[in-house]
């Protein structure tokens, strides 16, 4: 299974548990929160695994593209949201900043595991190959 599988399966799993077990649960503003962050994160890891299975060395050059556009992303999407869709704000972005926060420490632990995936390997400055 792909690392975006897993997240989205993550995602959608909690969200079921946590609307099945509190009573009354915000769904809409919950799954409204989820949905951004699992966007935003797939597409971007989907983009830092091409980079990294063409040419390693861009990873980083994608990971600043990506930042401003992530945020332009966040900021409309978070309006629309609140304003076009009128969600609860707090729930909204309680579940918003939780989905985010767990996402992007995932993303940040499937990077470091790429990078050192791609480190092995790879020769060691001052180093005279044996």
């Amino acid at each position: 299974m792909t690392n975006v599988a897993w997240m989205t399966m993550g995602s959608v799993t909690s969200w079921l548990l946590a609307v099945t077990i509190v009573p009354h649960a915000p769904r809409t503003e919950w799954l409204a929160g989820m949905l951004g962050p699992l966007v935003a994160v797939a597409i971007s890891w989907v983009a830092i695994e091409r980079a990294h299975r063409r040419d390693a060395s861009q990873v980083g050059a994608v990971l600043l593209v990506a930042f401003p556009v992530k945020a332009l992303f966040f900021a409309g999407y978070v309006a629309v949201m609140l304003r076009g869709f009128a969600m609860r704000p707090v729930p909204f972005i309680v579940s918003f900043t939780c989905y985010f926060v767990a996402l992007y420490a995932v993303e940040a632990l499937l990077l470091q595991r790429l990078s050192s995936r791609g480190l092995r390997g790879a020769p060691v400055p001052g180093r005279s190959p044996s």
